[in-house]
């Protein structure tokens, strides 16, 4: 299948990271949200995105200009119904992607193939709601998408060999690797870090260590770029805690348990950069422990 028009669902952080590395790739890209404040948002933080890069060396200058070119947005999303692959990238919560895919479904095009960016949920339960399980599957990108090299390919229980294939060849295009992962709760990534990030909040609601000491004892103690707690807040602990409730419930095992200290963090409203305070308040010059 000749792939050569991508519609975007949400111009969040993921949504434009998306569309941001498609236009540099090649597509034309159509994005869509429900506010026209979310999409000129989304246009201002790739702007601002690809013009980093091409002040890193990254990308030519006129490569930055043609990709932009190549991205329209739109409040309607009918208007995607002409693309030849669409990406929903919209809040991690079934009920809403659930909506989206039932709006969208009668105006797409018979040969179109739908996707959701979504980093945890049953791709065959998604692709249920549809009228094409068989070109329906996960396209799970990482964060920050144009950092990240990484796309998770998550096929449903209906999912065609066309259809893979063909995610296939347009994440080899974008530059990037594909992992092909089952469609278990939370694939491979989240399955595996998100109990990790969820252990470092019990360590610090059993008061094993603070916020700082648990975050520079995996940076300096395991190598990682990140400490598990600055990670959580970047990501977003309103997306950690909707993660660890799809492992819970969808593989009934205690060792899933969101930390209580999760949960309030996320009923606070305490959610992680996005919101100004987490497990670190961003409020000031520097970041600052808030435990």
């Amino acid at each position: 299948m000749d792939i050569r028009k991508i519609g975007v669902v949400g111009a969040g952080q993921m949504g434009n990271g998306i569309a941001h590395v498609m236009a540099l790739a090649g597509y034309d890209v159509l994005m869509t949200d429900i506010s026209q404040e979310a999409l000129d948002r989304a246009i201002e933080t790739i702007t601002a995105n690809m013009d980093r890069q091409v002040s890193r060396g990254k990308a030519e200058q006129s490569d930055r200009d043609a990709a932009l070119a190549r991205i329209s947005t739109t409040l309607t999303l009918a208007d995607l119904g002409k693309s030849d692959l669409v990406i929903e990238a919209a809040t991690e919560k079934e009920t809403l992607k659930q909506a989206i895919f039932e709006d969208l479904v009668p105006h797409l095009a018979d040969h179109t193939i739908l996707t959701s960016n979504t980093s945890s949920i049953s791709i065959t339960r998604l692709a249920s709601r549809t009228d094409r399980p068989e070109k329906f599957m996960g396209f799970h990108f990482m964060n920050p998408v144009p950092v990240m090299s990484l796309v998770e390919l998550i096929r449903g229980i209906a999912t065609d060999k066309e259809t893979f294939d063909a995610c296939h060849e347009v994440v080899q295009k974008l530059g990037k690797t594909a992992a092909s992962a089952e469609d278990f709760p939370a694939f491979i990534v989240n399955r595996i870090l998100m109990p990790m990030i969820n252990e470092a909040v019990y360590t610090l609601y059993e008061g094993v260590g603070n916020v700082s000491s648990i975050d520079k004892a995996m940076k300096l103690g395991t190598n990682h770029p990140m400490g598990p707690l600055e990670l959580a807040d970047f990501i977003g602990l309103d997306t950690c805690l909707a993660i660890m409730n799809v492992l819970h419930d969808g593989l009934a095992d205690t060792k899933y348990r969101p930390c209580p200290l999760l949960t309030k963090y996320v009923e606070a409203g305490w959610l992680g950069r996005k919101t100004g305070r987490g497990f670190y308040d961003y409020r000031g010059d520097e970041p600052v422990p808030t435990r």
